[in-house]
């Protein structure tokens, strides 16, 4: 109690030393309490991203890997060049008897999947062509839009359709309501009728509004279409409804012909789809004119999904204990969009990081440079004590009771000033690293020619966290794909950057205290006395 009272009196005794002290204290405190209150809120936005997040995945083909396994190299005469052409020409996705095994394991909480196909029209049912699609006066359909796009669009469209077609409809069959993304977010909605039944193997399909218009449908009409290699191949669907959609077709898209845009999309069961391709199999085996490479076929595109993002990473494990060969790749797009938009926040918490290394070593440095300068100027106080009895262990303790007082003082206050202007501090950062970020995004995208209208930004929003939230725009990043970034935060400041800080005024009282006690445990009290000046 007498090292504590004494402490507290020679801090009353020398203030202007123990305000600088102080000083120097706060605006490490502040500073630290900030780098510490951006790199929680980074840690607290993944953790709430991640709780609410469910998590997708698919299993794909690796060339790169699949060519790592092949022989040879300069001393063993090349490539086998006939492995080489089986990887690049027939490597290969999954049967989808393998992707249901592989969704047998226990992390895996749904599992659906699309097939999809390339079909042409017939005589009465044409796909939307808005270079075709004028009316008797010259004007186009639906009040100046065709399939909803204007007339400058549609000139442009009309010079790219049809090339590199595969057919004129794109048929996907889903397994389930679940594989049906877009009309689960709301992007797809039925206007008119029903969605066809679930696994159901009937002939009927839902059909777009821009496609029920443009060739007069409504449900419960028959539609025919045709093998794009087989012309006399027909088959016969019924529309049980018709969609909207707020999905746009981007001009890049319509280079591919008719069956990439939107509005020539149909839609029906997985299981009719395999049926009809069933069908078209067997009739070119029948017919021996006819080359099995002409019957339709279709790409398979299975999903599945995870509870939580330790699932996701259980079921890499689990896939190759079921015999997922090391050719196939797992990944998640839900990842890779949540790590795209973490990274701005990353990056700050990064900085952040290094910043708040750096004040401690400086503001330490500082510190022990002045405490051994008061340990110096109170030599003769040391020797007095001393000499009259006290240990010198407990002399040391005054002095680190002294800097713990100060130091705490200013860590208390220093905390408050930081958990007040945390959050704006760390916006305002983020909001630069952002634009830092989508600066450097777009730039790349202007390198490669897609710059202009292609690139850009849809307002802020916020998510089911409260965490502010900026989309790139999706076709500025083809490549890359986009990213939402996190624009904000509500919160940095709490209890664990609280306890983080009592830590570092410890640790700062500690070595402050080093040196000083070092000096003190070296001094002979006689010597002192005997050689005051």
């Amino acid at each position: 109690m007498y090292i504590i009272k004494n402490a507290l009196r020679c801090i009353s005794r020398s203030k202007g030393r123990n305000i600088l002290i102080g000083i120097i204290s706060l605006v490490i405190a502040v500073s630290a309490c900030i780098g510490l209150s951006i790199r929680q809120a980074a840690e607290s936005a993944k953790q709430s991203i991640l709780e609410g997040m469910s998590v997708t995945a698919t299993i794909t083909y690796d060339r790169q890997s699949a060519m790592s396994n092949i022989g040879g190299g300069k001393g063993n005469g090349g490539f086998d060049r006939n492995q080489l052409e089986a990887i690049m020409g027939g490597a290969s996705s999954l049967t989808l008897e393998e992707y249901q095994l592989y969704a047998t394991a226990d992390s895996v909480s749904d599992f659906y999947y699309t097939m999809t196909a390339y079909f042409n029209g017939s005589d009465g049912f044409e796909p939307v062509n808005i270079s075709e699609a004028l009316d008797d006066n010259g004007g186009t359909l639906n009040g100046g839009l065709v399939g909803g796009y204007s007339d400058e669009t549609a000139r442009i469209k009309g010079g790219l359709a049809n090339m590199m077609s595969a057919g004129d409809f794109k048929i996907i069959g889903y397994s389930s309501e679940s594989a049906m993304v877009d009309f689960i977010s709301g992007v797809s909605l039925i206007t008119d009728g029903v969605v066809f039944a679930e696994q159901t193997d009937e002939n009927v399909c839902i059909i777009s509004e821009e496609l029920a218009i443009f060739n007069n449908l409504s449900v419960g009409d028959s539609i025919t279409i045709t093998n794009p290699n087989i012309d006399t191949e027909a088959y016969e669907l019924t529309v049980c409804g018709i969609y909207s959609s707020t999905e746009t077709n981007n001009i890049p898209s319509s280079m591919f012909g008719a069956g990439e845009d939107p509005a020539n999309r149909i839609y029906m069961s997985a299981a009719a789809l395999q049926k009809i391709i069933d069908a078209s199999v067997t009739a070119a085996n029948e017919d021996t004119e006819t080359e099995s490479a002409d019957a339709i076929t279709a790409t398979l595109s299975a999903t599945y999904v995870f509870a939580d993002t330790d699932a996701y990473y259980a079921f890499e494990e689990e896939a190759r204990a079921l015999g997922l060969g090391d050719t196939y790749t797992i990944t998640s797009a839900d990842i890779t969009s949540f790590e795209n938009g973490m990274t701005p926040l990353n990056t700050l918490s990064t900085m952040a990081g290094w910043f708040l290394i750096v004040i401690l070593i400086i503001g330490a440095v500082i510190l022990v440079v002045l405490n051994i300068f008061n340990v110096r100027e109170r030599k003769y106080e040391v020797g007095v004590l001393t000499a009259m009895g006290m240990k010198k262990w407990k002399v040391a303790g005054q002095f680190m009771c002294e800097v713990l007082v100060v130091t705490m003082i200013a860590i208390v206050i220093g905390a408050g000033i930081g958990a007040v202007s945390s959050v704006p501090v760390t916006n305002a950062l983020l909001e630069n690293q952002v634009s830092s970020q989508q600066s450097e995004s777009n730039r790349i995208e202007n390198n490669f020619g897609r710059g202009g209208m292609m690139n850009g930004s849809i307002p802020s929003g916020e998510n089911e966290s409260g965490l502010g939230i900026k989309e790139n725009n999706k076709f500025g990043n083809m490549v890359s794909g986009a990213a939402n970034y996190i624009t904000e935060v509500n919160s940095a400041m709490n209890l664990t950057v609280v306890l983080q800080m009592i830590g570092i005024g410890l640790l700062l009282t500690l070595i402050a205290s080093v040196a000083s006690v070092l000096f003190i445990m070296r001094y002979d009290p006689l010597k002192i006395l005997a050689n005051r000046d």
